[in-house]
């Protein structure tokens, strides 16, 4: 169920026209995604936890985000573009979350009382 409304929703987003980004938009969209993919492949292959892998993924490309702005924005040009930094964590947002639901463990069924096996 879950991959069917994530099938149908980048359907309808992608069929949108008003909904055109920057180039540069697009690039941080990119660099985050890019950086949350890697990193969660990396932390689930060392922790098997899916949950660890999701979060700590998401971090990394929201810090590497907003790391970019306050470097731009108070070292070098003097302002701080936050939709800059919110289009790298959406990719590092939608990076994590994809590869969290092809990840995750699917809880088993709990036997009944009536279906346990007698000894």
């Amino acid at each position: 169920m879950k991959i069917l409304l994530t099938i149908i929703t980048l359907f309808i987003i992608s069929t949108s026209n008003a909904q055109l980004m920057a180039e540069d938009d697009q690039l941080h969209f990119a660099v985050g995604a890019t950086i949350s993919a890697t990193s969660y492949a990396l932390i689930y292959s060392k922790t098997k936890n899916s949950k660890k892998a999701f979060w700590y993924s998401l971090g990394l490309s929201t810090l590497a985000g907003l790391s970019k702005e306050i470097y731009d924005g108070y070292i070098i040009s003097g302002k701080f573009d936050s939709d800059e930094a919110a289009y790298t964590v959406l990719g590092g947002f939608v990076a994590s979350y994809t590869f969290n639901i092809f990840t995750r463990q699917k809880k088993k069924p709990e036997l009944q009382d009536e279906e346990l096996p007698e000894n």
